[in-house]
Order: structure tokens, then C-alpha cells, then sequence
């Protein structure tokens, strides 16, 4: 288990709201949570899909496992039921801030001249 992968405990948590695979026949060649990793790794770092480590699955897979559940709403689920989980708990402060603080820029920034008057 690599540092930024689930734990059993999160993992328990997170697999009741994935959605269950539909088909029958021969299991799959990478589990769910190893392919789950794997995009959690890839949004983590920023790494193109390519360079997905092996370990995680083909990458191809991982990028397949990825697109599949952004299409059918699966991640928008897993946020509802996480941010609600947490609510439930507590450990989310609904407050909100607005800060109308300017910052201006240098003159030079702003697209003064720079070779003086012409």
C-alpha cells in the first residue's frame, strides 16, 4: 500500500457508495480499490494517465474505471455522501467568507510603457 492510498477504514467507508459491477462471468483482472488508488494518485499528483504507476493497473484501465464513473454521476454521489457522512459528525463548518480585499499591481505590471516617451 503505497503513502496516499485508502486505508481499510476509509476504504469501508467509500465502497458502499461505488456502484456494483454488472456483470457476470470471469472476475476482473485488477480489484476496485487498486483501480480506485490509481486515480486517486493520478488527481493527487497531476501526472498525465500515462504515467500512472503499474501498480495501480493498466493505465488505460485506470483512466477507463475514471471516465465511466464521471459520466454515470458516480463521483458527484460519492461527494454528496461523503460531505453528508461528515456533516453527520460535525466536521464540516458550513460558514462562509467573502473577502472583497484589492491588491493592485505595480505600474509595470499593468502594462505602462517601457521604453519611455516616444
Amino acid at each position: 500500500m503505497g503513502r496516499g492510498d485508502l486505508t481499510d477504514a476509509q476504504w469501508a467507508v467509500l465502497e458502499p457508495s461505488l456502484p456494483k459491477g454488472a456483470k457476470a462471468g470471469r472476475p476482473p483482472v485488477c480489484p476496485r480499490r487498486q483501480l480506485t488508488d490509481g486515480i486517486r494518485f493520478r488527481v493527487r499528483t497531476g501526472v498525465p494517465w500515462r504515467d500512472v504507476p503499474v501498480g495501480y493497473g493498466p493505465w488505460r484501465r485506470v483512466y477507463g474505471l475514471f471516465r465511466r464513473w464521471q459520466r454515470n454521476g458516480t463521483w458527484q454521489r460519492i461527494l454528496t455522501r461523503l460531505q453528508s457522512l461528515a456533516d453527520a459528525k460535525g466536521a464540516i463548518v458550513w460558514d462562509l467568507s467573502v473577502d472583497s480585499t484589492v491588491c493592485r499591481a505595480h505600474q509595470h505590471a499593468a502594462g505602462a510603457r517601457t521604453q519611455g516617451d516616444l
